[in-house]
């Protein structure tokens, strides 16, 4: 393929991508859900390298099985994905424009308890862009990227469980009840 032709593709992508976004589709919000897992991945990441404390031992182990899940679940939503016909971010820029999680360099410093509080919020925004996915992809009549979809968002919800439990808290502490 010459370069006329990869420039060609690559300007469709980006012109396709623009009309998905501002016309929601499940591939488009999924989009977002890489993206998130990606930076997710980074910040798992940082949290086992840097984590310490006299628990240090056992949340570096509980963040490496995340890391691992975390990167398992983002192979499955591209191959889903890619099953699809859709086309993936793969960069940092696309990860960083389409990304709703934010990073910093201090969670090096920060206690395992407030990077387990980072990890709950974390996932609480991931599971926004999920189950609008979800919906997305039932409307499309797609159904078993819906079910992929569902899938991650029981995994998502079982580790906020998890993670809350470490913080003494029940799954639903700390979200904001609904005035209306």
């Amino acid at each position: 393929m010459d370069k006329t032709t990869i420039e060609t593709k690559y300007q469709a992508e980006i012109k396709q991508a623009d009309v998905d976004h501002h016309t929601p589709t499940a591939g488009a919000m999924i989009g977002h859900i890489m993206a998130n897992l990606a930076i997710e991945q980074r910040k798992l990441q940082q949290m086992e390298w840097y984590a310490t404390s006299m628990t240090s031992l056992a949340f570096k182990n509980i963040l490496a099985d995340l890391l691992v899940e975390n990167g398992v679940l983002l192979e499955r939503t591209a191959q889903r994905l890619l099953d699809e016909g859709e086309v993936i971010p793969t960069t940092t820029a696309e990860y960083q424009e389409y990304g709703m999680l934010t990073e910093d360099a201090r969670i090096k410093y920060w206690t395992p308890a407030m990077m387990t509080t980072e990890l709950v919020a974390d996932y609480r925004t991931a599971n926004l862009f999920v189950t609008r996915a979800i919906k997305l992809a039932q409307k499309e009549n797609r159904l078993a990227l819906a079910n992929e979809l569902i899938d991650l968002l029981g995994r998502n919800q079982h580790q906020i469980r998890v993670l809350q439990s470490l913080l003494n808290l029940t799954p639903q502490d700390g979200l904001e009840e609904d005035d209306d």
